[in-house]
């Protein structure tokens, strides 16, 4: 521990080898906390709290308690099963207790020895013959010491391999002491007047608190993360998230990109072929979007819509102003299916009006990526549509203007960022159009998107079906196999889906083989396609012709076919084993049925006894058909990484902030940005830097 003797003023860029007990090895996994100085330690903030404040007696423990509890070891041995354990019975004269150890060294068996006095923490469990702890936290007590119990409540710190709690706690506590004794250099971004206002505690008060409580302090307020110094410093967090985006919005707008103002004949020549006419929603987005592309800087703009809402046709005319101005387009999506389907349309709609596109995937070989590659550099290629492979090393563009990102959530941060700088050139970036069929609430859109123009497709082309769903046990198989041959005897087509919670796609494609054959034995007149991922994409691409021609009644599929796929005259979808799935994607897979004029069904058939939370999200899925009550539902069930698709890119991994549980902090967070902006900029940068320092620059995207 240091003393007032052996340092002055830590500094908040003082590194952590100051403190006592620091070497390199240790150093090396603070590093991967993302920890390098002594100040990341105080905003290195407990997940939870602990109360080993008080001894509880052996004799009234009860399955399920988290305790601190002292006695003398009566019996220890080493037991051999299916794993060496090593067993030690405890008793404190009120009752007795087994303490589990399955990984122990030699030291530890010899330091548990009968007539051993230790004190030990942990969760009390119920054991084959009596109540037991396993691998609990202990400390052995030599004859005549008396150890007091913690004073505070005990906190438990996000960590990694190799560091240990007790380890990260005295780190903790040297850092806080020294903040404690103003030794600690921390400078408070928030104005005393904002502090004053919204009754905040300060920075430090509020640091010290979460890092001690005290015992009184209230456990569920704070294991709701409801106490004051927790939301102030959620408040700051937010703040930080908030300004890096407004930065990062403010630079995109320094960027130079190529002004668009030529392509209203080509837009009219291809709204003219199509047979339909935009919704009023798709034409204030068509606007919004021409608009942002007549600028000279680049347009950043999400554009959300429900399923079926015309997000491709809106895309369309993005893509098409480039090539109207003698520029190229791009357009990609997370999957082969999407993007194929992506191809299909652009290919018929643009064939007419004489745009070359080209597709590159993965899956394509050596020869036809290299000729796909050669297009795109050369320029002959107008749009170009891919998965992944578009941001290869070995595709260049010639003159890239629009990129178009759909299903954005499925992307990590670096893929979008990689397509993006295929179309820097000197000083000019591309225009972005990012799109998403999955609605996100607008709280969660003014932080995570920030520094993106928002676009809403609120309303469904005329004619879009609601879709009639029920939620059945897979008992009653039989009954939706007979449902599924009448809609097949009726002329109606249909979906079955194969959900498996593994993520291996030769499972998912045996899981799909065993059900078309099991329904092709149960329906020997009703043709079946099947689809999965483990196809060639020539194979998929003929079974999904031939269901679209009408050519087969039943498509058998794995949820290859989540989003992309247009058939009109499908109207019953079967989503097997639907408690697996997330309502994101349920309401993605039922979105394929009710695109035509007659009225459509979805069946959510679940395996076994529900869960609370499979039965709370097939329930909102039998309730709405709205993406948006949807979405939000989702975002309350899973939080905002996991509705985003960001846990891969650190985007959202707040260290104690919650968009879902703290959006009503948000209109005070934008004025506070307001505020240090306008009258505080010297702040901004700090601040950002204290919360963000070594995160993902995400908003580059």
């Amino acid at each position: 521990m240091m003393t007032n003797a052996t340092v002055n003023v830590v500094k908040a860029i003082t590194p952590v080898t100051r403190l006592s007990g620091i070497g390199p090895k240790l150093q090396e996994r603070l590093e991967h906390l993302g920890i390098t100085c002594v100040e990341d330690l105080l905003f290195h903030l407990p997940l939870r709290y602990e109360d080993r404040t008080r001894l509880a007696a052996i004799g009234g423990l009860r399955a399920g308690e988290q305790v601190v509890i002292e006695g003398e070891i009566q019996l220890s041995e080493i037991k051999f099963g299916k794993r060496r354990m090593l067993l030690c019975r405890l008793s404190d004269g009120t009752g007795s207790i087994q303490l589990r150890f399955f990984h122990f060294s030699k030291a530890q068996q010899e330091g548990l020895a009968r007539g051993t006095r230790i004190r030990c923490y942990g969760e009390v469990r119920r054991g084959p013959s009596m109540l037991e702890m396993v691998h609990p936290e202990y400390q052995q007590i030599t004859a005549g010491q008396v150890l007091a119990t913690e004073a505070n409540l005990t906190p438990v710190y996000p960590t990694a391999e190799g560091l240990h709690q007790i380890r990260l706690r005295k780190l903790a506590a040297q850092a806080i002491q020294l903040l404690q004794n103003n030794q600690l250099a921390l400078d408070d971004y928030l104005p005393d007047s904002v502090i004053a206002e919204l009754n905040l505690p300060t920075l430090k008060a509020a640091l010290l608190y979460v890092h001690q409580p005290p015992t009184d302090a209230a456990l569920q307020q704070l294991a709701d993360k409801e106490h004051p110094s927790q939301q102030r410093l959620a408040i700051d967090e937010l703040l930080a998230h908030t300004l890096s985006l407004r930065r990062l919005r403010q630079l995109s707008r320094l960027q130079q990109a190529i002004v668009l103002n030529d392509g209203e004949a080509l837009a009219n020549q291809f709204l003219r072929q199509l047979p339909f006419d935009l919704t009023k929603a798709q034409q204030r987005v068509v606007k919004e979007i021409e608009h942002d592309l007549q600028q000279s800087y680049p347009m950043q703009r999400l554009v959300q819509g429900d399923v079926g809402s015309g997000k491709t046709v809106v895309a369309a005319l993005a893509l098409l102003k480039a090539v109207a101005n003698g520029r190229q387009a791009a357009m990609m999506a997370p999957t082969e299916i999407l993007a194929e389907q992506h191809r299909d349309n652009l290919q018929n709609w643009f064939e007419a009006l004489g745009v070359n596109v080209v597709w590159l995937s993965g899956k394509q070989t050596a020869k036809q990526k290299r000729e796909a590659a050669e297009k795109i550099f050369s320029g002959e290629a107008d749009v170009v549509i891919g998965t992944h492979a578009l941001f290869q090393e070995a595709v260049n563009f010639k003159n890239l203007a629009v990129v178009v990102i759909d299903e954005q959530h499925r992307f990590g941060v670096h893929q979008r960022f990689a397509l993006r700088d295929k179309g820097v050139v000197g000083e000019q970036a591309p225009h972005q159009l990012i799109m998403t069929a999955t609605p996100i609430p607008r709280t969660l859109t003014m932080t995570a998107y920030a520094d993106l123009d928002c676009s809403v497709i609120d309303e469904l082309p005329p004619g879009r079906q609601a879709i009639d769903t029920v939620v059945v046990p897979d008992a009653r198989r039989d009954d939706i196999v007979l449902r599924v041959h009448k809609a097949c005897q009726d002329g109606r087509q249909v979906y079955w889906v194969c959900t498996l919670i593994e993520e291996s796609d030769l499972l998912q494609a045996q899981a799909a083989e065993d059900t078309a054959t099991q329904l092709a034995t149960a329906l020997p007149d009703v043709r079946i396609g099947l689809v999965h991922g483990r196809l060639k994409p020539e194979q998929k691409a003929k079974v999904m012709q031939a269901f679209k021609e009408a050519k087969l009644d039943l498509l058998v599929a794995t949820t290859v076919i989540e989003v992309g796929v247009d058939v009109p005259n499908a109207s019953l979808m079967i989503i097997d084993n639907a408690e697996r799935l997330g309502l994101s994607q349920l309401h993605q897979l039922r979105g394929r049925v009710g695109r035509g004029s007659q009225a459509s069904a979805c069946v959510l058939m679940y395996h076994g006894s529900l869960s609370e939370n499979a039965r709370e999200r097939l329930a909102v899925m039998r309730e709405s058909n709205d993406g948006f009550v949807i979405a939000r539902k989702d975002l309350e069930i899973r939080g905002p990484g996991e509705v985003l698709g960001t846990r891969q890119t650190g985007m959202l991994q707040m260290r104690i902030a919650d968009l879902q549980r703290d959006q009503e902090l948000m209109p005070q967070v934008q004025e506070v940005a307001d505020l240090l902006l306008e009258e505080y900029p010297e702040r901004v940068e700090p601040l950002i830097h204290r919360w963000l320092a070594g995160k993902v620059k995400y908003g580059d995207v």
